[in-house]
């Protein structure tokens, strides 16, 4: 498959997942501003993994307009990803620092830690293909990474009953 392929695959699969989000919202019984704090933190955290993938297939679709290719592609996609990803990672984190370590308890636990050093290591290979490889697979492992946990985050919010208020 040629990049230009995967990236527009990836670019429908992401948009489905951010409209997915509305889905989920939709069919709540209550609106938005009366979820739990933990319940609207996974609504962003998926909104995040379905537009960053999204905003990556589209520069790298844009970088591929342009004729002759430039050798230097995969680097600065690469270096998209990075730059774009570092506000969300701070936003999460910050965000997943104000809930309770009671949110954080059991399989979602799992998952949350999971998915967080899938995501680390995903922007480490980002680092490493701006430096020295120069290659579409970790442009495109960054992507697959986000789908993967947007469509996990996403079968979670559907699968699972809305939590609580702590404290209620």
């Amino acid at each position: 498959m040629e990049p230009n392929e995967a990236l527009g695959i990836a670019a429908q699969v992401a948009v489905a997942l951010a409209g997915f989000a509305g889905v989920v919202v939709v069919f709540r019984p209550q609106s938005l501003h009366q979820w739990s704090a933990v319940d609207r933190f996974r609504l962003r955290l998926l909104l995040h993994n379905s537009i960053n993938p999204l905003a990556y297939a589209l520069f790298g679709m844009f970088l591929l307009t342009i004729k002759p290719t430039p050798l230097w592609i995969w680097r600065e996609c690469s270096l998209f990803a990075v730059l774009f990803q570092l506000p969300g990672m701070i936003i999460a984190f910050r965000s997943s620092r104000k809930l309770s370590p009671g949110h954080f308890k059991g399989p979602g636990k799992i998952l949350f830690y999971s998915v967080g050093v899938l995501g680390g290591a995903s922007q480490l290979i980002q680092i490493i293909n701006i430096v020295k490889l120069n290659l579409f697979w970790p442009f495109f492992l960054s992507i697959l990474v986000h789908l993967i946990a947007a469509m996990l985050q996403f079968a979670r919010m559907v699968l699972l009953l809305p939590e609580e208020e702590q404290g209620k």
